[in-house]
């Protein structure tokens, strides 16, 4: 199911699981290009990143939602992308199933390896980058959805991490977005986390701009190829 953006400055819906990119007429796979990226794995370049590893080659999937296991607390994601490490607390307490969700997937090395397959830029009114898709398509999840949450009065200001959906209501698995700008959006993608550390890193992502892949200037690929290399939780 394709999402349309629906103009400049209003808002546009971030498709996850089960439906591919916003606007676009076809979903790409994210490749790592050395071409977009003068660095050697050591040497960050202007972007600071470095060369991205190679994608996982087989993507997880699971018949249902885990169990809910995890403390009604704060927990901690970890996000080693080879631009950079990006810090999140993550909101156990208001959004305990997704965030199961994330500390279940990330044991399992589910977003190792994988691209952050969307970005889209203050032109558009929303300033996100979009990860937790393993096919880099803007189609993949899981194999399963996750219910809504914490959505009573949601604001996504710079800093928050929500997830993505399909644009009904419990159709999250495992895309999520990254908001490092100002950005208005409906109440509609629940927000479960708070970038601690790491927000510098997604701005100069942005700053690099997009290839356009979704038809539109300012909504498509990173034209910097960032992939997440590791992905942990802990709780506190």
């Amino acid at each position: 199911m394709r999402r349309a953006l629906l103009g400049v400055g209003a808002a546009l819906a971030l498709a996850g699981c089960g439906s591919s990119s916003s606007g676009g007429s076809t979903a790409a796979h994210v490749q790592p290009s050395t071409a977009a990226s003068s660095a050697t794995s050591g040497a960050p370049n202007a972007n600071g990143c470095t060369t991205p590893p190679a994608l996982q080659k087989s993507p997880q999937h699971y018949g249902s939602e885990p169990k809910l296991t995890i403390a009604r607390t704060t927990y901690t994601a970890t996000i080693v992308t080879n631009c950079g490490t990006i810090v999140v607390a993550l909101d156990g307490k208001n959004a305990p199933h997704t965030v199961n969700s994330f500390a279940f997937l990330a044991s399992k090395g589910f977003f190792d390896d994988t691209p952050c397959h969307r970005l889209t830029t203050s032109a558009a009114g929303i300033d996100v980058l979009q990860c937790g898709d393993p096919t880099g398509s803007g189609t993949g999840g899981p194999g399963y959805t996750i219910p809504d949450e914490n959505l009573k009065g949601a604001t996504y200001p710079a800093g928050t991490v929500a997830m993505a959906n399909t644009g009904h209501p419990h159709t999250g698995g495992s895309q999520f977005f990254l908001v490092y700008g100002p950005t208005r959006l409906q109440p509609d993608y629940t927000p479960f986390g708070r970038i601690v550390s790491g927000l510098a890193v997604i701005q100069r992502i942005a700053k690099a701009g997009t290839d356009g892949a979704n038809g539109y200037p300012f909504d498509g690929h990173p034209n910097q190829p960032v992939v997440i290399e590791s992905f942990t939780v802990k709780k506190g």
